[in-house]
């Protein structure tokens, strides 16, 4: 655990830590979102031009029109801007699962509590999804793993703070 969450005395107070969980709660309902608009936007499009998208944009640079300021400009921004927000947290999973001492498990449980495309019904779905992944989880050890999962991922995403990083760094080069 991490000296930052020492501070607080609930999970909850952390803001680190509540901005990643309610980014995780988000993401099922996002990814789907950000998938039907790009989805209905393309099938607009075709309709509208008899092209993809892609090809669509690929002629009005060709052509060097300018799409400043239009509807369209805006509608691709937005779908742009919780795209990137998207690769970011996907990014952030990746890196948890390949670099951490315990990646492969939080990947699991962060996978079935979060990530996944269909929802699990309760915490015991989730519990047996994880059983091939982590031999005999309990109850108490899946919130408790689920916590340090989040709480990983929460460095990855937020990083740590500057006093964070000068006490850790003490640790390893102790001052003379």
């Amino acid at each position: 655990m991490s000296k930052h969450a020492h501070k607080y005395s609930r999970p909850d107070e952390d803001p680190r830590f509540h901005d990643t969980y309610q980014f995780l709660k988000r993401y099922r309902d996002a990814t789907y979102s950000l998938k039907v608009v790009v989805h209905q936007l393309e099938v607009q499009f075709h309709t509208e031009y008899g092209s993809s998208i892609d090809e669509f944009l690929d002629s009005i640079y060709a052509a060097g029109a300018e799409l400043s300021g239009s509807n369209i400009e805006e509608r691709a921004k937005s779908i742009e801007r919780s795209n990137q927000m998207l690769k970011l947290l996907d990014s952030a999973v990746d890196l948890l699962r390949t670099n951490h001492k315990f990646g492969e498990q939080y990947y699991w449980i962060l996978f079935y509590s979060f990530l996944s495309p269909q929802a699990l019904k309760n915490t015991d779905e989730v519990i047996e999804k994880l059983e091939p992944h982590i031999d005999n989880i309990s109850y108490r050890t899946f919130y408790r793993k689920r916590h340090a999962a989040i709480e990983a991922l929460s460095t990855i995403l937020w990083g740590f703070t500057a006093k964070e990083t000068l006490e850790l760094l003490n640790k390893f080069f102790p001052e003379e």
